[in-house]
């Protein structure tokens, strides 16, 4: 990388904010809640004790502001792990880059990152409005191939026993495997939650499974993530945006950790009876025990 980063590589907005997530370093605390709805930021920051900065571009909305006298931001960065790929990459430049002088900062800022999101659960005894802490990140949508020294988190026994039991698809890109961060995921596992490994999409209907007018090219794929075994380690849920979080956190040097509120099991084919309420739990537990 050259010393300077041209115009074209770290875009800006005209106020010096980066382009997409409209923010300066100033509008940015360390520990980030993200979120992938748009209108689950308000909730989210409802619960602080104070808000000294908001911002909205497109569906990536920021809300930053205090709780017990730390510092949070809660940001939205909508669905799917190429919008995780623009949010978690403009919130690294704001921390790790002068924005002005546009040249890396000599020293590393390590930001923390907490996704709480929705997902479906993969194994009959994880019941919707139960909360799962994922352990890892399991691909499926080849983000982190595009960036350097990332070949250890495609290159490794977890991923290659799964490939070859599940029968992958070798036009689909090769899965990769990203852990969250050991002390945030300790706190999560204190509390009680589900851990396990959280398989990510690259969409919600086919990617999943799901079948509505298109067939999929693997009926049984949903069954196989279930069944599937590495040591002690299964496949727990599945949703779209834990690997990215997990992968580019990695080869950045941040901390992450995904918690996901089940809505839906695929197997018994039930479905959460009031979410919104069991999101506003995991809201409260995890900003007043995991942060």
């Amino acid at each position: 990388m050259s010393q300077f980063l041209a115009a074209s590589e770290l875009v800006l907005n005209p106020d010096g904010s980066v382009y997409h997530c409209n923010l300066l370093p100033e509008n940015l605390a360390d520990t980030i809640i993200l979120v992938g709805d748009p209108g689950r930021v308000p909730v989210v920051s409802s619960f602080f004790d104070s808000i000294d900065f908001k911002t909205q571009k497109r569906e990536i909305v920021t809300h930053t502001g205090t709780k017990n006298g730390k510092r949070i931001s809660v940001i939205s960065t909508g669905m799917g792990t190429d919008n995780i790929d623009i949010v978690v990459s403009e919130l690294d430049a704001v921390a790790n880059i002068d924005l002005v002088k546009k040249q890396l900062k000599p020293a590393h800022r390590q930001l923390t990152f907490i996704r709480m999101g929705t997902s479906g659960s993969l194994q009959e005894d994880v019941a919707p409005d139960s909360f799962v802490a994922s352990t890892h990140g399991l691909g499926f949508d080849g983000l982190v191939h595009y960036y350097a020294n990332s070949a250890h988190l495609s290159d490794n026994p977890f991923v290659e026993k799964f490939i070859e039991e599940v029968s992958w698809d070798k036009k689909l890109p090769k899965p990769y495997l990203a852990p969250a961060n050991a002390e945030l995921l300790a706190k999560a596992i204190s509390l009680g939650f589900h851990a396990g490994v959280t398989a990510t999409a690259t969409g919600f209907y086919g990617p999943q499974g799901r079948v509505l007018r298109l067939g999929v090219q693997d009926k049984e794929l949903n069954e196989k993530l279930s069944k599937f075994r590495f040591e002690d380690q299964k496949i727990v849920n599945f949703e779209m945006e834990t690997s990215g979080i997990y992968g580019l956190s990695n080869l950045m040097g941040h901390r992450a950790l995904t918690i996901n509120l089940i809505v839906a099991n695929r197997f018994t084919g039930q479905f959460s009876k009031d979410y919104k309420k069991s999101m506003q739990e995991l809201i409260v537990r995890v900003i007043d025990t995991v942060l």
